[in-house]
Protein backbone atom coordinates (compact mmCIF):
# COMPACT_ATOMS: atom_id res chain seq x y z
CA UNK A 1 0.00 0.00 0.00
CA UNK A 2 1.17 3.49 -1.16
CA UNK A 3 2.07 5.21 2.36
CA UNK A 4 -0.39 8.10 3.36
CA UNK A 5 -0.32 11.71 4.19
CA UNK A 6 -3.25 13.80 5.58
CA UNK A 7 -3.56 16.89 3.22
CA UNK A 8 -5.15 19.97 5.77
CA UNK A 9 -6.46 22.77 2.80
CA UNK A 10 -6.87 26.46 3.93
CA UNK A 11 -8.23 26.09 7.58
CA UNK A 12 -6.84 29.18 8.62
CA UNK A 13 -8.45 31.47 11.66
CA UNK A 14 -10.45 34.11 9.44
CA UNK A 15 -12.96 31.78 7.32
CA UNK A 16 -14.15 30.74 10.68
CA UNK A 17 -14.51 34.08 11.98
CA UNK A 18 -17.03 37.24 11.36
CA UNK A 19 -20.24 38.21 10.43
CA UNK A 20 -19.94 35.03 7.90
CA UNK A 21 -18.12 32.59 8.87
CA UNK A 22 -17.82 29.01 7.36
CA UNK A 23 -20.70 26.20 7.56
CA UNK A 24 -20.47 24.38 10.67
CA UNK A 25 -17.53 25.61 11.13
CA UNK A 26 -17.04 24.15 15.17
CA UNK A 27 -18.20 20.63 13.87
CA UNK A 28 -15.28 21.22 10.68
CA UNK A 29 -12.90 21.99 13.55
CA UNK A 30 -13.65 18.48 16.05
CA UNK A 31 -13.23 16.54 12.81
CA UNK A 32 -10.32 17.91 11.58
CA UNK A 33 -8.65 18.29 15.02
CA UNK A 34 -9.60 14.00 15.34
CA UNK A 35 -8.08 13.62 11.66
CA UNK A 36 -4.55 15.44 12.89
CA UNK A 37 -4.46 13.72 16.37
CA UNK A 38 -4.67 10.13 14.66
CA UNK A 39 -2.27 10.76 11.91
CA UNK A 40 -0.07 11.92 14.83
CA UNK A 41 -0.46 8.68 17.02
CA UNK A 42 0.25 6.55 13.30
CA UNK A 43 3.52 9.07 12.51
CA UNK A 44 1.36 9.84 9.24
CA UNK A 45 2.85 13.35 7.84
CA UNK A 46 0.57 16.16 7.52
CA UNK A 47 0.50 18.76 5.42
CA UNK A 48 -0.95 22.22 5.80
CA UNK A 49 -2.23 24.13 2.17
CA UNK A 50 -2.52 27.64 3.78
CA UNK A 51 -4.28 29.75 1.04
CA UNK A 52 -3.08 33.61 0.21
CA UNK A 53 -5.97 35.69 -0.25
CA UNK A 54 -6.37 38.96 -1.28
CA UNK A 55 -6.63 42.81 0.27
CA UNK A 56 -9.72 42.75 2.61
CA UNK A 57 -10.08 39.08 2.26
CA UNK A 58 -10.88 37.21 5.53
CA UNK A 59 -7.52 34.99 4.99
CA UNK A 60 -5.28 38.19 3.31
CA UNK A 61 -1.85 37.41 4.02
CA UNK A 62 0.29 38.58 7.02
CA UNK A 63 -3.07 38.95 8.89
CA UNK A 64 -4.45 37.43 11.85
CA UNK A 65 -6.98 35.47 9.99
CA UNK A 66 -4.57 34.42 7.46
CA UNK A 67 -2.61 32.18 10.19
CA UNK A 68 -3.77 28.52 10.40
CA UNK A 69 -7.00 28.32 13.26
CA UNK A 70 -5.32 27.09 16.46
CA UNK A 71 -7.45 24.40 17.06
CA UNK A 72 -6.09 22.67 14.23
CA UNK A 73 -2.25 24.11 13.88
CA UNK A 74 0.26 22.90 12.42
CA UNK A 75 3.80 21.90 14.58
CA UNK A 76 7.08 22.28 13.37
CA UNK A 77 7.48 18.58 11.98
CA UNK A 78 4.58 19.27 9.85
CA UNK A 79 5.20 20.72 6.03
CA UNK A 80 2.79 24.31 5.23
CA UNK A 81 2.47 25.16 1.77
CA UNK A 82 1.30 28.52 0.57
CA UNK A 83 -0.79 28.91 -2.18
CA UNK A 84 -2.98 31.62 -4.28
CA UNK A 85 -5.17 29.69 -6.68
CA UNK A 86 -7.49 27.22 -5.91
CA UNK A 87 -5.34 24.13 -7.10
CA UNK A 88 -2.83 23.11 -3.80
CA UNK A 89 -0.37 22.02 -6.36
CA UNK A 90 0.04 24.55 -9.51
CA UNK A 91 3.07 27.16 -8.53
CA UNK A 92 3.75 25.11 -5.52
CA UNK A 93 6.34 22.75 -4.25
CA UNK A 94 3.38 20.05 -2.73
CA UNK A 95 3.67 17.42 -5.37
CA UNK A 96 7.59 17.72 -4.97
CA UNK A 97 7.37 17.36 -1.18
CA UNK A 98 4.85 14.14 -1.35
CA UNK A 99 6.99 12.19 -4.38
CA UNK A 100 10.01 13.32 -1.80
CA UNK A 101 8.53 11.36 0.61
CA UNK A 102 7.25 8.66 -1.69
CA UNK A 103 3.65 9.68 -0.84
CA UNK A 104 0.78 8.11 -2.94
CA UNK A 105 -2.35 8.38 -0.91
CA UNK A 106 -4.05 11.92 0.39
CA UNK A 107 -6.84 12.12 3.04
CA UNK A 108 -7.94 15.27 1.99
CA UNK A 109 -10.14 17.62 4.91
CA UNK A 110 -10.29 21.25 4.99
CA UNK A 111 -12.01 24.19 2.47
CA UNK A 112 -13.45 25.61 0.37
CA UNK A 113 -15.80 22.54 -0.99
CA UNK A 114 -16.66 24.15 -4.48
CA UNK A 115 -12.72 25.22 -4.55
CA UNK A 116 -9.99 24.23 -3.02
CA UNK A 117 -11.08 20.69 -2.27
CA UNK A 118 -12.54 19.81 -5.46
CA UNK A 119 -9.56 21.40 -7.44
CA UNK A 120 -7.18 19.67 -5.77
CA UNK A 121 -8.63 16.56 -5.66
CA UNK A 122 -9.06 16.49 -9.24
CA UNK A 123 -5.58 17.93 -9.36
CA UNK A 124 -4.03 14.87 -7.52
CA UNK A 125 -5.60 12.56 -9.58
CA UNK A 126 -4.32 13.50 -12.29
CA UNK A 127 -0.78 13.25 -10.64
CA UNK A 128 -1.69 9.32 -9.94
CA UNK A 129 -2.33 9.91 -6.28
CA UNK A 130 -5.22 7.63 -4.63
CA UNK A 131 -7.39 10.05 -2.55
CA UNK A 132 -9.67 9.64 0.62
CA UNK A 133 -12.34 12.95 0.67
CA UNK A 134 -13.29 13.38 4.47
CA UNK A 135 -17.08 13.61 3.46
CA UNK A 136 -18.20 15.39 6.98
CA UNK A 137 -14.46 17.63 7.08
CA UNK A 138 -15.11 19.92 4.24
CA UNK A 139 -17.12 22.96 3.97
CA UNK A 140 -18.15 26.36 2.41
CA UNK A 141 -20.19 29.14 2.63
CA UNK A 142 -24.24 29.07 1.41
CA UNK A 143 -24.39 30.74 -2.97
CA UNK A 144 -27.65 32.24 -4.07
CA UNK A 145 -28.66 29.63 -5.27
CA UNK A 146 -27.55 26.37 -3.19
CA UNK A 147 -26.87 26.11 0.52
CA UNK A 148 -23.85 25.12 1.82
CA UNK A 149 -24.54 21.80 2.77
CA UNK A 150 -26.12 21.09 -0.25
CA UNK A 151 -22.95 22.65 -1.87
CA UNK A 152 -21.12 19.43 0.43
CA UNK A 153 -22.92 17.04 -0.11
CA UNK A 154 -23.23 17.53 -4.61
CA UNK A 155 -19.51 17.69 -4.81
CA UNK A 156 -19.42 14.57 -2.76
CA UNK A 157 -21.51 12.80 -4.83
CA UNK A 158 -19.79 14.17 -7.98
CA UNK A 159 -15.96 13.76 -6.96
CA UNK A 160 -16.58 10.09 -5.54
CA UNK A 161 -17.73 9.18 -9.05
CA UNK A 162 -14.77 9.17 -10.70
CA UNK A 163 -11.39 11.09 -8.24
CA UNK A 164 -11.69 10.27 -4.80
CA UNK A 165 -12.66 7.40 -2.05
CA UNK A 166 -15.13 8.93 0.33
CA UNK A 167 -15.11 8.36 3.97
CA UNK A 168 -16.13 9.55 6.90
CA UNK A 169 -13.98 11.31 9.73
CA UNK A 170 -15.21 8.29 12.15
CA UNK A 171 -13.53 5.50 9.15
CA UNK A 172 -10.33 7.23 8.65
CA UNK A 173 -7.51 4.67 9.46
CA UNK A 174 -4.23 5.86 8.80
Amino acid sequence: MAKTALLIIDMQLGNFQGSDPVYDGKKLLYKVQCLIDRARDKGIPIIYVQNTGGKGDPDEYGTPGWEIHPTVASRKEDAVIEKDTPDAFHKTTLHQKLKSKRIGRLVIAGLQTEYCIDTTCRRAYSLGYDIILVKDAHSTWNSPSLTAEQIIGHHNQVLSGWFVTLKSENEIEF
